[in-house]
């Protein structure tokens, strides 16, 4: 199955600031007003809202409305999507792995067989 590179190369590159990372981490627990992503993180209100910038257009967070305040939240789509792609490359952990598997049970083989002899 092929992706479209553009939109994992938005997601990653949301990701990608070691800021909008620490932003995105809190926003796994709950929706965040932009001040209580400054209170939690104690940086200023305008470097939050230059972060959260980059995920909105990326697709990774959004937000509603609520009188004078932005509530954030994360969007599951893009994190379902990067999944997808990041699955494609499991395939290959995965074929390593049962290598090293095997691999590691010949040596157990041949230790015991040294141990009966």
């Amino acid at each position: 199955m092929v992706f479209e590179w553009k939109m994992e190369s938005k997601i990653l590159r949301a990701l990608a600031e070691p800021g909008r990372l620490q932003i995105v981490e809190i926003l796994r627990e709950d929706p965040l007003t932009v001040g209580d992503i400054v209170d939690r993180l104690h940086i200023r209100q305008p470097q939050v809202s230059k972060n959260l910038r980059v995920p909105h257009e990326a697709g990774v967070v959004e937000y509603k409305a609520d009188a004078n305040r932005r509530i954030y939240k994360l969007r599951p789509e893009a994190f379902k999507e990067l999944n997808l792609w990041l699955g494609q490359y499991s395939e290959l952990w995965e074929e390593s792995f049962e290598n090293l598997d095997g691999y590691l049970q010949d040596l157990q083989k041949g230790r015991n067989q040294k141990n009966d002899n």
